[in-house]
């Protein structure tokens, strides 16, 4: 066995680190959450976000290991997330990795975030679950890959605005819900009436494997506090009226969702979906894409809860690199965009 290796991730607002077998075995999984620091501004703050990684990063190292009841000394290497996310979040998983890397003269390996919240989902079947198409939803991201291994990760669509994540919390700022947003929708939804707003649904009919929440987010302002320069007033924003609104706006999220995985599907031929990412948490998506895939024949993988937001364990992924021995150089930096294959 080659031991034992440390991740790190501080992508966005979760500083975590984990203490990963090279049979993917977490031995530790320790997550720092600003959701706190962040919760009066409705949204992740940059800088906030990259002053609390430093004040955190060092602590959750240390926890990590000592849950792994290991030393630095253990490691055969260091794995960091050096991509997509905010430059100043990276800026410091990075730069504590590289240090590690340095001073115990071990190799240093970069990892993609969201190729790892899709390795997520091996992780739970426990095989090798490639070639399939991979899904990625979160407050950041919401991606279709054509996924032909673990490292093979081609991109097949991805969001032209808001990802389906971020308008979740944007929408439950409207509603006057909490934040995060995500969880706040799906509890209001459970009581209202996802057909009581035709909401737009973009590109869901269109070939094209595109996503735009901007719209949708726009319906979801207007239909609550009215348009600009309209005479009507809208109804008060009653419980019931909050409901259906979430719902209705829930519904017209999954079902892009759903529309566009089948496509994807369909365009590259794979019996495999994987879901991973923050929204892949939600309720509804997953009963949803779980009727499709039943009814056409494909298996639906879906990362285990506890790796759906952000974390470290998904940096398994790194175990791949490995053993090919993909290595990172030491002056390796951060890229804050999405990466396209």
């Amino acid at each position: 066995m080659a031991g034992m290796l440390l991740a790190i991730e501080s992508t966005c607002d979760e500083t975590a680190a984990a203490v990963i077998r090279d049979d993917l075995s977490v031995l530790s999984s320790v997550v720092a959450s600003q959701v706190a620091l962040h919760e009066r501004f409705g949204g992740v703050v940059p800088e906030l976000a990259a002053r609390a990684h430093l004040e955190r990063i060092l602590p959750v190292i240390d926890e990590a290991l000592r849950e792994a009841d290991a030393s630095p000394r253990d490691l055969c290497a260091v794995a960091v997330a050096t991509h997509p996310g905010l430059i100043g979040s990276l800026l410091v998983g990075v730069t504590a990795a590289k240090t590690l890397a340095m001073l115990l003269e071990i190799p240093l390996i970069a990892i993609d975030h969201v190729a790892g919240h899709l390795f997520a989902c091996q992780m739970a079947a426990g095989r090798n679950v490639f070639p399939a198409v991979g899904l990625v939803v979160s407050g950041g991201h919401t991606n279709l890959y054509d996924c032909r291994s673990a490292l093979d990760q081609r991109l097949l669509g991805s969001t032209i605005d808001d990802a389906a994540g971020e308008a979740f919390d944007k929408v439950a700022q409207i509603l006057g819900l909490s934040y995060p947003g995500g969880p706040a929708i799906e509890k209001a939804a459970r009581g209202g009436n996802p057909r009581a707003f035709a909401f737009p649904r973009a590109f869901a009919k269109q070939d094209r494997l595109a996503f735009s929440f901007s719209g949708l987010k726009t319906a979801v302002l207007y239909e609550v506090q009215g348009q600009p320069g309209a005479h009507r007033q809208p109804p008060p924003l009653t419980a019931l009226r909050i409901s259906d609104i979430a719902a209705s706006f829930e519904q017209a999220v999954v079902d892009v969702l759903v529309e566009k995985s089948t496509q994807a599907l369909q365009q590259t031929g794979h019996r495999v979906l994987c879901l991973g990412g923050g929204v892949a948490a939600n309720g509804r998506l997953r009963d949803h894409l779980e009727l499709m895939c039943g009814t056409q024949g494909i298996e639906l993988i879906v990362a285990p809860r506890e790796y759906c937001t952000d974390n470290a364990a998904m940096g398994a992924i790194a175990w791949e690199k490995y053993r090919v021995e993909e290595f990172a150089s030491l002056d390796i930096d951060p890229t804050p965009g999405l990466v396209r294959a």
